[in-house]
C-alpha cells in the first residue's frame, strides 16, 4: 500500500459526503489498511501493536486498533515517510508544561479536503455567495505551524469574499485585538446586507468580549460564529454556556448561531455541533464526519465504556494516512444520540491507560 493511493482513497470517503453518496467502501476495511501502513513504517506502532498482542496483518476492525495518545507526538515523531518529504509541520500550542506536540504531514491536501467539506456542511452550505470571513486569531504568516491558523484560511478562502489580510486576521502575533478594522467591516456588511461568518477560539472571544463591554456589534442577518479551542492560561475561563450568550448578545444573534467545534493538532478532522441547521440540535453535542468515530473507553483500560457512560476520547480518524489512525486524548466524552457530548480534560494526570500505551509506543 503506497501513501499516495491511500490519500485518494481518504479523499475519496470525503468527496462521497460531499456528493451525498455513499461511502465507497467499509470504514473498518480502510482503518486496517492504514494500521497495516502505520505499522510497516513506523517502529513505535509497531511496537505499540506487539505489547497489545495486535497482528497488523490479521487485522479486521478499527476497533482493535491500539490507539497512539496524543502525548506521543511530544516524545517521538509519529509519521510513516522520511523527514525531507514534510510538506508542512502543525504543533500543539505550547502553552502548557512540556514539549510541543508536532504533526507532520506528506500531503496536507488530504487534511484540507476533509476540514473544507465538514466545515462548510455545518457552517456554510446555506450561504449563496462568499461573503465576508473575519478571523479573531493570528494569519498563518504569524502562526505558520497552527493548524487552527491553517484551517481558518482554508476557510477565508473558499467561503470568503476577496479581502486582504489585514482585514481578515484581527489579532496579530502580539494578540493584540483590532476592533476598528472589525467595526469597519461589519459596517460594510450592514450596508450590503451581507452575512458574516467569524471564526475565533474561546480565549480570543473572551478578550473581545472584555474589549467591548455593553457595546455590540449587531451583525447582519443569517451571520454565524465558529468558536473553538479551550484557554490554555491564556485569559480567564468562561462556562460555555455564558460564553455563549455573551457571544450572542455582543453580535446580535441568535444563540444556536454560535457553532462550537472541535478539533486537535493531532487530527486531520474536526466535529461540529449541528445547531445553525438542525432547530432540534441540543447545545454541546457534536456530529462526527462519516470517516471519524469517537469512542469513550476507560482510562486504565481502554476498553469502551457502556453507552451513556464519560470515558476519555478515543478518536479513528482515517484522514490520518500517514500518522496515526487512531487516537488516544484525555478528554473526557460522553456519546449522546449520534454524536458526544464533550466535558473537559481528565483530571488529575494523566490517565494510566495513556501512560502504559505511551511506555509500549517507546519500547520502555
Amino acid at each position: 500500500m503506497s501513501s499516495p493511493r491511500l490519500h485518494a482513497r481518504a479523499r475519496a470517503l470525503v468527496s462521497a459526503f460531499e456528493a451525498d453518496a455513499p461511502p465507497p467502501e467499509p470504514f473498518d476495511a480502510f482503518a486496517c489498511d492504514l494500521a497495516r501502513h502505520q505499522a510497516a513504517h513506523i517502529e513505535g506502532f509497531a511496537r505499540l501493536c506487539r505489547a497489545r498482542g495486535v497482528d497488523p496483518a490479521t487485522l479486521a476492525r478499527a476497533e482493535d486498533i491500539p490507539p497512539v495518545p496524543t502525548d506521543a507526538f511530544k516524545l517521538t515523531r509519529v509519521a510513516t515517510f522520511d523527514p525531507a518529504e514534510t510538506a508542512i509541520t502543525f504543533r500543539t500550542s505550547g502553552t502548557t508544561v512540556g514539549a510541543r506536540g508536532e504533526h507532520v504531514m506528506r500531503d496536507v491536501g488530504t487534511y484540507e479536503a476533509a476540514s473544507l467539506a465538514f466545515g462548510r456542511h455545518w457552517l456554510a452550505r446555506d450561504l449563496p455567495e462568499r461573503v465576508p470571513v473575519v478571523v479573531l486569531g493570528p494569519s498563518p504568516a504569524e502562526a505558520p505551524d497552527s493548524s487552527l491558523a491553517h484551517m481558518c484560511e482554508t476557510f477565508a478562502k473558499a467561503f470568503g469574499a476577496p479581502a486582504s489580510a489585514a482585514e481578515t486576521y484581527l489579532i496579530d502575533g502580539d494578540g493584540v485585538l483590532d476592533l476598528a478594522t472589525f467595526d469597519e467591516r461589519v459596517a460594510i456588511a450592514l450596508a450590503k446586507n451581507q452575512p458574516i461568518l467569524v471564526l475565533g477560539t474561546s480565549f480570543a472571544f473572551v478578550h473581545f468580549i472584555d474589549g467591548l463591554g455593553k457595546d455590540t456589534f449587531h451583525l447582519p442577518r443569517g451571520s454565524r460564529v465558529m468558536q473553538t479551542g479551550g484557554y490554555k492560561g491564556r485569559s480567564r475561563e468562561v462556562p460555555a454556556a455564558v460564553l455563549r450568550a455573551d457571544l450572542a448578545r455582543a453580535f446580535g444573534l441568535d444563540r444556536r448561531a454560535i457553532v462550537a467545534e472541535y478539533g486537535m493538532t493531532e487530527l486531520s478532522s474536526q466535529f461540529y455541533e449541528r445547531t445553525l441547521f438542525e432547530p432540534a440540535a441540543p447545545l454541546g453535542v457534536y456530529a462526527e464526519p462519516p470517516w471519524t468515530r469517537v469512542v469513550p473507553v476507560d482510562p486504565d483500560t481502554l476498553a469502551p465504556v457502556a453507552d451513556g457512560c464519560v470515558g476519555i476520547a478515543k478518536i479513528l480518524d482515517l484522514m490520518n494516512v500517514d500518522s496515526a489512525v487512531a487516537i488516544l486524548t484525555q478528554d473526557q466524552v460522553r456519546r449522546s444520540g449520534d454524536g458526544f457530548e464533550l466535558l473537559g480534560r481528565a483530571p488529575g494526570a494523566v490517565p494510566r491507560g495513556c501512560s502504559i500505551a505511551i511506555e509500549e509506543l517507546l519500547g520502555r
